[in-house]
């Protein structure tokens, strides 16, 4: 072992050197034992993060893939008639990973030093406690629904849509590839919100560890995918949570262009009545089915109707690519 590399192992290994690593717990074992085993904390952040990332978001997309594969599933699809082909998933997929690996991969090996800078812990051990994490990831859920809100509206205006969010609404039907389809830009504005909150809130407490983040990113991640999925199942959460949005909430934004735009809750479409149109769509299928149709004349309402949203999004669209200053409202 050459002295440079002794010298960065007993630096590493220094950080730990009041640590009684009986105490921990199987994970937190583990988590030190990473952080040893890299020998740089800067690039053990970096690693970590950025491969959870991606076996998260892939991980959590696979099932969508297969659940797309089998006709079985159709019954439940949102908008049956639009199933995404191999080639659009491929090409999704594509850009997907170009997005990761130029956006997000050099964001993420910045990562530790910025987490340095607001106080936010790392490597440390032992990990917090669920009691901790729990209130802090549901801050972070709030936060990021609040400014994606915002954001996404902003990104409807017209040069906004046409130069950057146009990308994100190729697929007027959403499937889970889909969710992280965007461009750099939309990338790197959207994801401040998943990352300002922790960072604000370890600025003002200054008791944020890693771990908690990581929690947090794991489930916005898998809200991101969901709701892009495509499929409204009985068991889906936005019916076990009412102001929980999911995919049956999204996909209208995707099918009519308008409406809709908070991620996670449905409070600030409905606060700011950004959610009319959906409001109304759902209030004709919901009398319809109260009103004794057959499931035949019931499935051909909804496709009607669907198609009808889906025509007036194409205009929409239309209006907000033509928008010139001062000229032309976006809806």
């Amino acid at each position: 072992m050459s002295n440079s590399t002794s010298t960065a192992y007993s630096a590493t290994a220094q950080l730990y050197a009041n640590t009684d690593f009986s105490k921990l717990t199987w994970l937190e074992f583990q988590w030190a034992s990473f952080y040893l085993w890299i020998d740089n904390p800067i690039i053990a952040t970096g690693l970590m993060s950025f491969l959870l990332h991606e076996i998260v978001y892939f991980g959590r997309c696979i099932p969508w893939i297969i659940i797309d594969a089998i006709p079985y599933f159709r019954k439940w699809k949102l908008q049956p008639g639009k199933i995404p082909s191999k080639q659009e998933q491929w090409e999704c997929t594509k850009q997907v990973l170009f997005s990761h690996f130029t956006i997000e991969l050099p964001a993420i090996w910045l990562f530790h030093p910025l987490t340095e800078l607001v106080g936010l812990a790392t490597w440390q051990v032992p990990l917090p406690s669920w009691s901790t994490v729990i209130p802090q990831v549901a801050f972070f859920f709030v936060f990021e629904d609040i400014f994606h809100y915002f954001a996404h509206q902003a990104l409807h205006w017209g040069p906004l849509y046409k130069h950057i969010h146009k990308i994100h609404h190729k697929y007027s039907a959403p499937f889970g590839l889909a969710a992280e389809y965007a461009h750099p830009a939309e990338v790197f504005i959207l994801g401040t919100g998943t990352l300002a909150g922790p960072f604000l809130y370890c600025a003002f407490r200054g008791d944020l560890h890693i771990f908690a983040m990581y929690v947090w990113i794991t489930l916005r991640l898998f809200q991101a995918v969901d709701a892009h999925s495509g499929y409204d199942f009985p068991w889906s959460l936005q019916h076990i949570l009412p102001f929980w949005s999911g995919a049956e909430h999204h996909d209208f934004h995707h099918m009519a262009f308008v409406n809709n735009f908070s991620t996670s809750f449905r409070w600030c479409d409905a606060i700011f009545g950004t959610d009319d149109k959906y409001r109304q769509y759902r209030a004709k299928m919901d009398a319809a089915k109260k009103s004794g149709m057959s499931m035949q004349e019931l499935a051909k309402l909804e496709q009607r109707m669907t198609e009808e949203a889906a025509r007036e999004g194409v205009e929409a669209e239309k209006v907000a690519e033509s928008y010139t200053y001062g000229k032309t409202k976006v809806q």
